[in-house]
């Protein structure tokens, strides 16, 4: 690990200005810590931001506001999202360890990086680790790899599970200074800079993350992963369906596992709204969603495998 200096920030003011001059944020740690220790991350300054009064679950404007520093155990715990927002819910607790959920926040889950092995390892090319210098994974082993929303510089997938069941609920990012940014414009998609992951200039932070008020409705997150513990998805559904006199007056579905962000499936959901969620429908609009996508070598199975999950959470929803 490089050397590097450290300094705990007393207001968002002061942290912005340190961070603005190249130093990092530091709040739970549990994915920039390994990342410094592995040499990917090498910041010459730590700015431990968890003494900001950011740690609250509020209501605001009808709807939840999660503080940035609220950390991801309870989140999944407050009645109030368990009740309001069960996708969050359950899209948390499958997505890491206890251990872990005890530590890491939600800004920093809205932040972690990719766990592409190709970026991971310093011997091979990466345009996320080092701007302009490739892609290794598009021609080498990328059964993980993104399918849709890729490029040629680029084919790795974001790996939270909390930013799927949050783009499917419309949440937004606040963001200290400037106006806030719809979760699902908040991470970008590769193109020819890679390394430019969100919406973010330097040095700004993550404030909180605002839910809109609650609808009526069903709501799940399904997730597919190698084995039966906390690894990340190879392919995740949220699908949240407000549902009136039989038909569906509200579609969201998000898919986690398959691009750099967390994917909406709009055009699926726009050929739902309305109608009754029959069979041949829910189908139809599995096939949309994957409209476009791009599998490599080894990841051709993802598209069905998301088609299959698309089915399976909307037949459970409508129910």
């Amino acid at each position: 690990m490089n050397p590097f200096s450290y300094v705990s920030a007393t207001d968002t003011s002061s942290a912005v200005e340190l961070a603005a001059k190249g130093a990092k944020y530091l709040a739970g740690g549990t994915n920039l810590v390994d990342l410094m220790r592995q040499g990917i991350e090498t910041p010459h300054e730590l700015v431990d931001i968890t003494r900001l009064p950011l740690a609250d679950i509020e209501e605001h404007a009808g709807g939840l506001r999660i503080g940035a520093l609220v950390r991801n155990t309870r989140v999944a715990a407050d009645e109030r999202i368990r009740d309001r927002y069960p996708v969050l819910a359950q899209a948390i607790l499958n997505g890491a360890s206890p251990q872990l959920r005890n530590r890491a926040t939600v800004g920093g889950n809205l932040m972690q990086r990719t766990r592409c092995g190709y970026f991971y390892d310093r011997h091979s090319a990466c345009g996320k680790r080092d701007p302009g210098s490739g892609c290794d994974a598009l021609d080498g082993f990328n059964r993980t790899h993104a399918i849709l929303g890729t490029s040629e510089s680029c084919v790795a997938v974001h790996p939270s599970d909390m930013c799927v069941a949050l783009a499917a609920l419309d949440a937004v990012v606040n963001i200290a200074g400037r106006d806030p940014v719809p979760l699902v414009d908040f991470h970008r998609l590769p193109g020819d800079t890679p390394h430019l992951e969100t919406v973010l200039a330097p040095g700004e932070l993550v404030t909180s993350i605002d839910l809109p008020p609650a609808q009526p409705g069903r709501s799940v997150y399904l997730k597919v992963r190698d084995r039966a513990s906390y690894a990340f998805a190879l392919v995740s559904v949220a699908a949240v369906v407000r549902m009136e006199a039989g038909r569906a007056t509200g579609v969201r579905i998000a898919l986690g596992g398959v691009a750099a962000k967390p994917w909406r499936a709009y055009e699926a959901e726009r050929l739902l709204t309305g109608t009754t969620l029959d069979d041949e429908l829910i189908h139809q609009a599995a096939e949309q969603a994957l409209t476009g996508s791009r599998p490599r070598a080894h990841n051709a199975f993802k598209a069905e495998l998301a088609r299959r999950l698309i089915r399976r959470a909307l037949q459970g929803v409508r129910s």
